[in-house]
């Protein structure tokens, strides 16, 4: 497993929230919701997506926006109109009066704004409501803002997402889901191999012959009782070639590499009521429950026991690259 793929992994949506909107110009749409991640793509007409100290950014039909919160942000028809409407915490929206449109201004099933007329924009938004459900290191690695035209995207994504809302069915929302998550990793997997992106270090990492066999290691084996010593030998070289050239690469010693690897695997599978902590501890290389807890409350604040509860402080802001970045649209 090559770490990309060890890292997309982590993107699991649960129960996420979709939603299509249905705007009139001129309208405005100011986002408070404080989400780790949201991705926001145009079925009809356009928008542009405005940033605290960025240039707005214009997106067309067919183009996908992934912001990384959580940090607010507006989609408006035009840079120049104001916005009406704040979702905030729950996604709850109300107006500058403070008036709550949750419920009036909704059109039926996942659909919300105003009845469709010729000249609308239709946007369709998915968001994933906790950090853990992206993953701490990928969601530090990416811009604020990241938009992939719809001349790049390779599969047809973003049309099953938008049918898919449009009815419910049993076990829908792991289809929602899904879907969710693949339209993510189709952004982000095209972004990455585009140049001069500004991919996080760890990517550009994969394709040094040690450093990368390296981080393959570390992704396919966590539970193994790795070594700086041990991993050099596997990867063939000395212990501090591969301390050197690892930190130089990837930004951070291996070890460390290892304990992230290894916590955001913990926290997946605390999700999990029937597995033990002790059974999880086993899964991603720790000696015990006892050296699992004292790691996962050194990084993340918490034990273990205090995450699977869900009664944990709000977790740390996870921030990444300032800027956007648009792809070349080719158009």
């Amino acid at each position: 497993m090559d770490a990309f793929s060890g890292l997309l992994g982590s993107a699991k949506a649960r129960g996420a929230f979709l939603l299509k909107s249905v705007f009139n110009p001129p309208w405005g749409l100011r986002i408070e919701d404080r989400a780790p991640l949201s991705l926001v793509t145009v079925l009809h007409g356009s928008a542009w997506v405005l940033r605290e100290g960025g240039e707005p950014v214009g997106l067309a039909a067919g183009d996908v926006a992934v912001l990384r919160g959580p940090d607010p942000y507006t989609l408006v028809d035009d840079p120049a109109t104001l916005p009406t409407v704040t979702v905030g915490p729950d996604q709850r929206c109300s107006t500058g009066k403070g008036e709550d449109v949750t419920e009036t201004m909704s059109l039926g099933i996942r659909t919300w704004g105003e009845p469709h007329r010729a000249g609308s924009t239709v946007l369709l938004s998915g968001t994933y409501q906790a950090p853990g459900e992206v993953g701490r290191r990928l969601l530090a690695g990416l811009p604020a803002l990241l938009v992939q035209p719809a001349s790049v995207a390779r599969a047809p994504l973003v049309g099953m997402l938008a049918a898919e809302t449009e009815h419910e069915e049993i076990g829908q929302e792991v289809v929602l889901d899904r879907l969710l998550d693949l339209l993510l990793i189709d952004v982000l997997r095209s972004w990455l191999t585009q140049p001069g992106t500004g991919a996080p270090r760890w990517f550009r990492a994969q394709s040094d012959p040690v450093v990368g066999r390296a981080l393959s290691l570390l992704h396919d084996r966590p539970s193994t009782p790795w070594t700086v010593a041990s991993l050099a030998s596997v990867v063939g070289v000395s212990r501090a070639k591969l301390a050197r050239d690892f930190t130089a690469l990837v930004g951070e010693p291996p070890m460390s590499y290892l304990t992230g690897r290894r916590l955001t695997l913990a926290s997946d599978l605390l999700r999990d009521p029937d597995l033990s902590v002790a059974n999880i501890a086993e899964r991603v290389g720790y000696s015990g429950p006892f050296a699992l807890s004292a790691a996962f409350k050194r990084e993340r604040g918490v034990s273990p026991q205090e995450y699977r509860r869900g009664k944990r402080s709000e977790e740390a802001t996870v921030t990444g690259a300032d800027g956007a970045y648009v792809f070349p649209s080719g158009r």
